[in-house]
């Protein structure tokens, strides 16, 4: 600690590390510029080393019964609730959410520890008698040492999605946090120690692309999990490919809603406006695109007057700033498109910018074509795009020609026409009269293979990681004296009828 400004550098080997390059960066509060941090940047050593402390760690930890790895995530998954308090106001000064919203990172971030802990009850292996003396079964093996590079958007919930199951499942594991959020899990890395994770088993990475590109190609990481921008995403999954590596990796979103005539209009306005405004809008579930089919005018004026009344700030309930100026200029672009395209601006955000700050209030669009940029590119931001669809066909036909495939909604109080939109929705996360259709666990999280919503191979989170950290061992046995008889020894062969499917013992 320097004063109030926090020095966060590499967590390898149950250690706190400076980078052996000696640079750092600084961390803003995104509320007001002030500096809350310094975060290491680290190199290709850096990796190294902390690659070098896991391999170390894994023959120990993976030689553990899973019961003993989930009896210290108990402990952990206790730390991180009796201070929930302290890790969400980390959240709140790095990255600006209200404390409502970080709280609620830190809840959903320990649900999925908690699943974790309940992984010695869902990894049994199978058990099966497939010929004539002859069994099969397959457990799950760790990989080895599994790599999680996080983005800045939840602090704490995204690196629990992969994690602690990695943990669990006999994996050690190397988290490269974002640069621009890495106080929150700086001070986790302190409660997996609290905890009774051994030296090695958890191991943290700061830095900037130069330490990302370490961690995929270092020979010894045997897979990469990455949540953030579909280009980035992209890159990611290329590159592990090229290794033969395994890698999931999630990219962005452009997430429609549709909303039907027989819509409850108080509840989904108020849904709706949460599913655009929360979080600023930075999340990959957020909602971008409102349909209504027809003109809608008493649930587009509730959204409205919903959203006028948020105000700025870090409070329950209020609107906190975006994370950067970059995101900020990005935000305010699409906002001044749509005004230039002839879109009309039904609530404008751009009035709530400050001296010091990156704040931009929740904006609503009006707009009359489906061709417009913002409404088909990812923003980001508090922006909520709104087109009246002529048809449940023109409705359907945006939402499945937009690029990415994470998740859309319909709004509706008839189950019929609900179950017509899921079966014809591209996309993977679907929601009925709910905005933010995140699944929970024992259920994966992931957008839709083919889409710019995901790439790589399976899911995170729930049983998907589960799948994701292991590999499945298969064993196939025979043993081919069963019994004596008479005192004559008798085989399988001779007990059985012949099986043409059992290639053991004939040709």
């Amino acid at each position: 600690m320097n004063g109030n400004v926090v020095t966060v550098d590499n967590y390898i080997a149950g250690k706190f590390i400076p980078p052996s390059t000696g640079n750092y960066l600084d961390v803003a509060d995104p509320s007001d510029f002030h500096t809350i941090g310094k975060v290491a940047v680290s190199n290709y050593g850096d990796v190294n080393d902390a690659v070098s402390a896991a391999e170390g760690a894994f023959p120990s930890w993976s030689s553990k019964t899973i019961k003993a790895r989930a009896a210290i995530m108990m402990k952990f998954h206790a730390l991180v609730r009796d201070n929930a308090k302290e890790l969400a106001e980390l959240i709140v000064k790095e990255n600006g959410k209200n404390i409502t919203e970080a709280l609620a990172d830190v809840a959903k971030g320990n649900e999925t520890v908690e699943y974790a802990c309940s992984l010695p009850q869902l990894t049994q292996g199978r058990s099966l008698q497939v010929s004539g003396g002859v069994t099969c079964v397959d457990r799950r093996d760790p990989l080895g040492v599994v790599a999680s590079i996080v983005p800045f958007n939840f602090p704490f919930m995204v690196p629990m999605w992969t994690v602690p199951i990695a943990l669990v499942m006999g994996n050690t594991v190397i988290l490269k946090p974002s640069e621009k959020v890495p106080l929150t899990m700086h001070r986790v890395a302190a409660l997996f120690e609290e905890a009774g994770f051994p030296p090695g088993v958890f191991n943290m990475v700061q830095g900037t692309r130069e330490s990302v590109e370490a961690i995929i190609d270092h020979p010894s990481v045997k897979a990469v999990t990455f949540v953030g921008s579909s280009p980035v995403a992209k890159i990611v999954s290329n590159r592990c490919r090229a290794l033969d590596k395994r890698c999931t990796a999630l990219g962005g979103a452009k997430n429609h809603l549709i909303a039907l005539p027989d819509c409850e209009v108080e509840g989904a306005a108020s849904d709706i406006c949460v599913s655009f405004a929360g979080c600023a809008g930075q999340r990959c579930m957020a909602a971008s695109v409102l349909m209504t089919i027809g003109k809608q005018e008493a649930l587009v004026n509730a959204i409205v007057e919903n959203a006028k009344k948020i105000e700025a700030g870090n409070g329950p309930g209020k609107l906190g700033p975006v994370i950067d100026q970059a995101s900020y200029n990005k935000i305010i672009s699409y906002i001044d498109d749509s005004e230039k395209s002839g879109a009309k601006i039904l609530l404008d955000g751009r009035p709530w910018k400050k001296e010091s700050g990156y704040w931009i209030g929740p904006t609503i669009i009006l707009h009359s074509s489906p061709s417009d940029k913002t409404m088909k590119e990812e923003v980001f931001g508090p922006v909520l795009s709104v087109y009246e669809a002529t048809s449940w066909e023109e409705a359907i036909g945006i939402e499945n020609g937009n690029p990415f495939g994470n998740a859309a909604s319909i709004y509706t109080t008839n189950g019929g026409n609900a179950d017509w939109f899921l079966s014809k929705f591209r996309a993977s996360m679907l929601g009925v009269n709910i905005g933010i259709p995140v699944p929970r666990e024992p259920f994966s999280f992931g957008g839709l293979y083919g889409t710019k919503s995901k790439y790589g191979d399976m899911d995170i989170t729930g049983d998907g990681a589960m799948e994701f950290f292991t590999n499945r061992i298969k064993v196939t046995s025979k043993w081919p004296l069963v019994m004596q008889q008479n005192g004559q020894k008798r085989s399988h062969a001779e007990m059985e009828s012949k099986d043409s499917a059992n290639f053991a013992g004939q040709m």
